[in-house]
């Protein structure tokens, strides 16, 4: 059994941080993530890491609810990346363009690459009620694929969930055919749960569940949004949903992964579990 992971890469789900007072019917406690995410940080660097990713929803609302959160990630010495969740586009309309570009992101949806593994790194907001609001024919277009998606009886027929395009899934099998013809295993990363089936998963989530499974060459898919977290398999895929940070008034949740060449290892904190998921 290997001894040396290939890489190491930290994990946070779900800060949420916002300057309001907790809400604890919902189990959301804002304001206290701040000092979550600075705990987050302060023990991620006594670790070896590629990088740090966010798996969305930094902020519950508020652009000014950003730099307060961003400002965390800055004493860090690893890199920290970022994609963007729902409540990330809780912000003025004028602000809602700006989005991708406050988080450091290099584009909406990218990939990048490390130790030869493919990262892709997914935007599942890109049709949604929230991040659509200042464009009305891109709103209306979220709001029919909702509206028959209610129709339909489908349990993630909600308004904070959202799907990709069809531009968008085009580009993610390009990606796994580009691995594929490279030899790299691959990593995708997104927001919103693909599988197994809840009412906080993607709109297009069995469509890319489905693409995700069918490629040997994807060995996991990691996300947020669904703050209980949870698991599955589905051919040599694993879904992995991170558990929320806000969801506790002092309980921290983050984690660092580690690639071994036959399986990834979780070391969770707090509430995020440990886990270890054989590959191939």
């Amino acid at each position: 059994m290997t001894q040396e992971p290939l890489l190491r890469f930290g994990v946070i789900a779900d800060p949420q941080y916002a300057d309001l007072d907790p809400n604890p019917a919902l189990n959301r406690y804002f304001r206290q993530s701040l000092a979550k995410l600075s705990e987050a940080v302060a023990t991620l660097e006594s670790e070896d890491l590629s990088f740090v990713m966010t798996l969305g929803d930094l902020i519950d609302r508020g652009r000014d609810n950003l730099e307060p959160a961003l400002s965390v990630y800055r004493r860090s010495r690893h890199e920290c990346l970022f994609l963007a969740g729902n409540h990330d586009f809780l912000v003025e309309p004028d602000k809602l363009a700006t989005v991708h570009a406050v988080l450091g992101m290099p584009a909406p949806y990218y990939s990048f690459t490390r130790a030869g593994i493919r990262f892709v790194v997914i935007d599942g907001c890109e049709e949604s009620l929230f991040s659509t609001m200042a464009d009305p024919e891109r709103h209306a277009k979220a709001q029919a694929r909702l509206d028959a998606l209610k129709a339909a009886g489908a349990e993630n027929a909600m308004d904070w969930n959202a799907g990709v395009s069809e531009q968008q899934f085009a580009w993610i099998a390009g990606q796994l055919e580009t691995a594929r013809a490279q030899g790299q295993k691959v990593i995708v990363m997104g927001h919103y749960p693909l599988y197994p089936a809840t009412d906080h998963c993607l709109w297009d989530a069995e469509s890319l569940a489905d693409l995700l499974s069918a490629s040997p060459q994807v060995i996991a898919y990691l996300c947020g949004h669904d703050h209980r977290g949870g698991i599955g398999r589905k051919g040599s895929c694993w879904f992995v949903t991170f558990k929320g940070m806000v969801d506790t008034p002092e309980e921290n949740a983050f984690s660092f992964v580690d690639l071994f060449g036959d399986r990834l290892e979780i070391h969770g904190f707090g509430r995020e579990e440990n886990r270890v998921l054989p590959l191939g």
